[in-house]
């Protein structure tokens, strides 16, 4: 087991204090959004062996064998196929969708081809994977989620007399829910630059004169507050509003649109950087090819539940990538399988663990650790609060 230094990103929707509080550190009152616990070249841990610190992708590709174990190399290459992050969401984050793994790896090589630099703001690709997350609530958590039925929205836009309001509904009376979504969305999307303001704060003053519909009440004034002449305001009517309580999670496939909205959380995914976005953001929003990445599909909220095994919550979404264990919180006592490597993180107490092969160490909340293929299960004990990345099912 080797202890980990991880890179926190300053996000300008992060919070000012989780993070920190979390790592034991003073606040600097600058946006701190996500931690990042992995080997991805984006913000990569450090590992600390005897010989002194190493960065973790470096550690790896020494002894991807030993350290990742056969099995995982052979499904996943020489590299760890998981990202786990801690989230402090304190403003929302863009409208977004990700890709499945063929259209990442398209996506990325044709990218390649044109000589698009890796870091250019306009690059869609960063990499050639998909990136399907489960995100695991710490306390109350909101976001927008799939898509809901066009009936509904269009429900939402009865009694509305401005002129967007009445396309849309027209959109959204389509006989074909697919059809209907793609039609509103694209709208949206690709309102003519010159009206595009002007449509849209007509259509946020009477949404806010009329005081709202349903559970969408304060999200559209609220986005609209912070993004003004965003379309994705407007979008966030076609989607599902959710708010997960703390042990709740949820599991996005490729393909579903979304937008976190606030509060902590954990998240794993396949070890990606790949985001499509369509609002709610100052980058870059690439319309085209947006709309072929997303699901049209109006499906029930995607929560997923855990399995209940040796003390632990287990979250086996259908990813083969990762899988994420909850330890607690209160007085512990769980095995961590061994099969593969894994990073756990302490969000609070102390714990004890153990490997089968191997010495033992002590986490205390904030601290983090990197455990190679090959230690046994590992044994989790004491008083505290932990969660676990490993790979999915070997």
């Amino acid at each position: 087991m080797l202890r980990l230094t991880n890179q926190v990103r300053p996000y300008a929707w992060g919070a000012r204090t989780a993070i920190p509080r979390l790592l034991g550190a003073e606040p600097d009152g600058t946006p701190q959004a996500e931690l990042w616990l992995g080997a991805h070249h984006g913000a990569p841990s450090t590992v600390h062996p005897d010989g002194g610190p190493v960065p973790l992708p470096r550690f790896i590709a020494d002894d991807p064998h030993g350290v990742l174990g056969p099995r995982t190399v052979e499904r996943f290459g020489a590299r760890l196929p998981f990202l786990l992050k801690f989230l402090a969401a304190d403003a929302p984050l863009s409208l977004q969708v990700h890709p499945d793994t063929a259209r990442a790896r398209s996506g990325f090589e044709a990218e390649e081809r044109a000589g698009i630099p890796v870091g250019a703001p306009h690059r869609n690709y960063r990499d050639p994977h998909h990136k399907p997350e489960l995100l695991l609530a710490l306390d109350p958590f909101e976001a927008l989620c799939g898509f809901r039925e066009p009936a509904a929205a269009r429900r939402d836009l009865e009694g509305l007399d401005g002129e967007l309001a009445g396309l849309l509904r027209g959109d959204l009376a389509a006989s074909d829910t697919h059809e209907a979504l793609r039609s509103a969305l694209t709208r949206l999307l690709r309102l003519p630059a010159p009206e595009r303001g002007r449509l849209l704060a007509e259509f946020v003053a009477e949404w806010s004169a009329c005081g709202g519909r349903g559970a969408h009440t304060g999200i559209v004034t609220d986005l609209a507050d912070r993004y003004p002449g965003d379309p994705g305001a407007v979008a966030a009517l076609l989607l599902n509003r959710v708010t997960l309580r703390p042990g709740q999670a949820l599991f996005l496939p490729a393909g579903n649109l979304h937008a976190y909205l606030r509060g902590t959380a954990v998240e794993v995914m396949a070890s990606s950087d790949n985001v499509l976005r369509a609002g709610l953001t100052h980058k870059h929003v690439d319309v085209p090819e947006l709309l072929d990445v997303v699901d049209f599909s109006v499906l029930p909220v995607p929560y997923t539940g855990p399995r209940r095994l040796d003390g632990r919550r287990e979250f086996r979404p259908e990813a083969p990538e990762f899988t994420l264990h909850e330890i607690g919180p209160g007085r512990v006592a769980a095995y961590l399988p061994g099969e593969g490597p894994s990073v756990v993180l302490a969000l609070d107490g102390r714990v004890e663990l153990v490997a089968e092969v191997g010495h033992g160490l002590t986490l205390v909340r904030g601290e983090s650790v990197f455990i190679p293929a090959g230690s046994g299960p590992v044994k989790v004990e004491g008083r505290g609060h932990v969660v676990a990345a490993t790979v999915g099912a070997l």
